[in-house]
């Protein structure tokens, strides 16, 4: 008994690295298809990624947005609900933040700036908050909604950048830069790490107290365990779902203010990468801990970090990188799938016995 429950408790923490492990091992199979040694390559890939200043810097930035995004899908996932609407919510906190450092003039940066990262939230948040309603009062399923938005999201950038918000006398769809006082500092000198990243780090430590410490963290998983007996137990399930669909969609907007406000300092068209899409497998790889949402943010970080380095030193194509990330995922649904199995058939040897 003592065993099943010491297996239970490191499971959260073994199975990411099993999954991160194996999708490397076969991700080196797929390099050595393609003429290289996979030592080399993996080796150039993490030593430009984590141990080089400039790389570790590059790493850092990728890691901000992807990191806030995955605490959104987090909470949403505690709530019982799929937040699949990261990549939109991005882009509604990009233009958030850029309508501040646009339109709002004459203020210091102690205020500008955190004023553009709550108006990228506060977007982000609506936006979230658009499926949480139809989730909880109508009772229409999130996926589809979250994922229709990406879209109206996308176009609605683009239409944007394309016109009233276009630079003048732009070569492509871009927006004006925003005010130098809506822009967030640098934290490593000589890269383009902002404090973006300590915001990621912040929230994690918040949502850490959230569920650890506060009544809050045990209403959101107690609807997302049983919301019926969450509902008998005086919880508001509908209240819940909408106050985790606009948090999720809040953090991911801040990923977006991020970077908007620390890196591009405008609006484009497309100026997220996937970021939401990776936040999916980040959240589901980290199987509930927010330890984990850290660490695989990281270390898909340093996989875009490097991916580039290692196309050019080692002639390995970026779509391995990509490759690598799906195997994980893959990875980790097979231990899911295993872990139910077996918890199914152990509950009915006790049944029988």
């Amino acid at each position: 008994m003592k065993a099943n429950q010491i297996l239970r408790s490191i499971t959260p923490v073994l199975s990411p690295l099993f999954a991160i492990s194996s999708a490397l091992l076969v991700g080196a199979g797929l390099i050595a298809l393609a003429g290289v040694n996979p030592i080399a390559a993996y080796s150039v890939l993490f030593r430009e990624a984590l141990a080089n200043y400039y790389g570790f810097g590059t790493t850092l930035t990728k890691t901000a947005p992807l990191l806030l995004t995955s605490l959104g899908v987090f909470v949403a996932l505690k709530a019982g609900q799929f937040n699949i609407g990261g990549e939109g919510q991005i882009y509604m906190g990009g233009l958030g933040s850029v309508l501040v450092g646009l339109y709002v003039h004459g203020l210091p940066a102690l205020i500008h700036v955190p004023l553009a990262l709550l108006s990228g939230f506060l977007f982000g948040a609506i936006w979230g908050l658009i499926p949480g309603y139809l989730k909880a009062i109508r009772g229409i399923n999130e996926v589809i909604t979250t994922l229709l938005l990406n879209y109206i999201a996308l176009n609605l950038i683009n239409y944007l950048v394309s016109n009233p918000l276009i630079e003048p006398g732009a070569p492509s769809p871009y927006s004006p830069t925003i005010a130098t006082s809506a822009q967030l500092p640098i934290i490593l000198p000589q890269t383009q790490t902002h404090a973006g990243i300590l915001i990621g780090f912040a929230a994690t430590i918040v949502l850490w107290i959230v569920f650890q410490r506060l009544p809050l963290g045990y209403q959101i998983e107690a609807v997302g365990q049983n919301p019926i007996a969450a509902r008998y137990a005086g919880i508001s399930v509908e209240r819940t779902i909408m106050l985790v669909m606009a948090t999720a969609g809040g953090l991911a907007g801040l990923a977006g203010a991020g970077e908007v406000t620390g890196l591009k300092y405008r609006l484009f068209d497309q100026f997220s990468p996937g970021y939401g899409f990776d936040a999916i497998a980040i959240a589901f790889l980290s199987r509930g801990n927010l330890v984990g949402v850290v660490m695989t943010s990281l270390f898909f970080g340093a996989l875009r970090s490097g991916a580039n380095v290692m196309q050019r030193s080692a002639g390995v194509p970026v779509t391995v990188v990509y490759a690598i990330q799906g195997l994980a995922v893959l990875f980790i649904a097979i231990g899911l799938a295993l872990e139910k199995r077996f918890a199914i058939r152990q509950s009915s040897v006790i049944t029988s016995g």
